[in-house]
């Protein structure tokens, strides 16, 4: 609506005025989705509290004016630390390292890496974990001391034969 003095008022009672030179029109700078109400011939439609195409008018908020706040919300730092496991699991290092020298050097490497892998489960407090790593060290413990007790025996065994070949025996 027009009022008597040339003023636009809008529904929140604010006044824009209207600009009347074609200087004035041209070097506002660019609007987008908005219409010159001078060039209007319905001037009911020149609503500027209302949005076109979507868009807001310059210095109109799409969204509701409540509280502001200034300030920053931080939130509280979590430090997560495990407890150790009330039960350490056997790790079976010592044993590896017997495998690792004496019996299968290539099992024993795995058997190494899993007992390493099971203290760092005990130390964590992930009993399953290190259980599974336990059982998994004494496997290959096992099989490494059984293959090096094997190679031992086969070669007992052929220096054996050898020897009663020579007829040292």
């Amino acid at each position: 609506m027009k009022t008597q003095d040339g003023r636009f008022a809008s529904k929140k009672h604010e006044t824009k005025e209207i600009t009347s030179t074609r200087e004035e029109m041209y070097n506002q700078g660019p609007t987008i989705g908005t219409i010159n109400p001078s060039f209007s011939d319905f001037p009911d439609e020149q609503d500027p509290s209302q949005t076109r195409m979507g868009q807001p008018l310059p210095g109109m908020s799409i969204y509701p004016q409540g509280p502001v706040h200034t300030g920053v919300t931080v939130q509280p730092t979590v430090f997560m630390t495990s407890t150790p496991a009330p039960v350490n699991v056997p790790d079976y290092l010592c044993y590896s390292i017997f495998t690792l020298l004496c019996c299968c050097f290539p099992l024993g490497i795995a058997a190494v890496i899993f007992s390493i892998s099971t203290r760092n489960a005990n130390m964590a407090g992930q009993q399953d974990l290190a259980t599974r790593s336990s059982r998994t060290t004494l496997i290959l413990n096992h099989v490494s001391l059984g293959i090096g007790l094997a190679a031992l025996a086969i070669y007992i065994l052929i220096i054996l034969l050898s020897l009663h070949q020579l007829h040292y025996f």
